[in-house]
């Protein structure tokens, strides 16, 4: 049984921009073995979670986190910052997620579950696409679930709850993130192990490759706030 702690870091990023750009020079290989897998040569790619035996303490820690009230709002460095990145995010999702209020919504839940979990949320973005392209509704032949593919048997081991609340956006969103970051407690923040966690491939990079190059096309971001004004001093005028 596992005896890792879940830690939920406050505005800790577990992606540090200088180490993934390794990703770009991956990304040829990357698609190379998403093709293959397409085809149907070497592993599925599309794994999912599998269930482990967790300790006591693991399961109340995350059952905690799970019922926590939402924020009413992510948090941003500046109002500049607020509105560039959801206008830059609006944009990146407008073809998958037609309807402005519900990508709007959206777009906030990813970023603020990623941040109460210490998880750019800019990989959650990216592991989306890889999942379900932005589907609530999404289904895999193995029956995970909605944005994120959560697997049901998550609902037994922290809620008892419906497995088809993880059809809502924020409640899939939730289990996604707090699963992720349960994996990279487990992988003590090791991102491509717990990647392949998630994915049920542990110890293949096909899947942390596709991860690592949607978030170098799609959804990599920076800010740099523009610099104040100079105040004003006597002789200006």
């Amino acid at each position: 049984m596992s005896s890792c702690v879940l830690n939920l870091p406050a505005g800790k990023s577990v992606c540090n921009p200088f180490a993934r750009l390794a990703c770009s020079a991956r990304r040829a290989l990357a698609l190379a073995m998403a093709v293959l897998a397409v085809a149907g040569v070497g592993s599925p790619v599309f794994a999912n979670q599998q269930y482990e035996p967790m300790a006591d303490h693991v399961r109340l820690a995350l059952r905690t986190a799970l019922s926590a009230p939402a924020a009413p709002r992510p948090i941003f460095d500046s109002v500049g910052h607020r509105i560039d990145w959801m206008a830059e995010m609006s944009r990146r999702l407008a073809r998958r997620v037609p309807d402005f209020t519900e990508r709007t919504e959206l777009i906030k839940i990813i970023r603020y579950e990623a941040q109460r979990v210490g998880i750019d949320p800019q990989i959650i973005f990216a592991l989306i696409e890889v999942e379900s392209n932005f589907r609530a509704d999404a289904v895999s032949h193995a029956g995970a679930i909605g944005l994120m593919q959560v697997m049901p048997f998550w609902t037994d081991v922290l809620s008892r709850g419906s497995s088809r609340e993880l059809f809502e956006p924020r409640v899939n969103i939730r289990y996604g993130c707090l699963i992720l970051r349960h994996y990279l407690d487990i992988e003590k923040g090791n991102l491509d192990r717990a990647l392949g966690r998630y994915n049920g491939s542990l110890g293949k990079m096909t899947y942390p490759n596709l991860v690592y190059d949607r978030l170098d096309r799609n959804w990599g971001y920076s800010y740099v706030e523009p610099p104040k004004p100079a105040p004003r001093v006597a002789g200006d005028f």
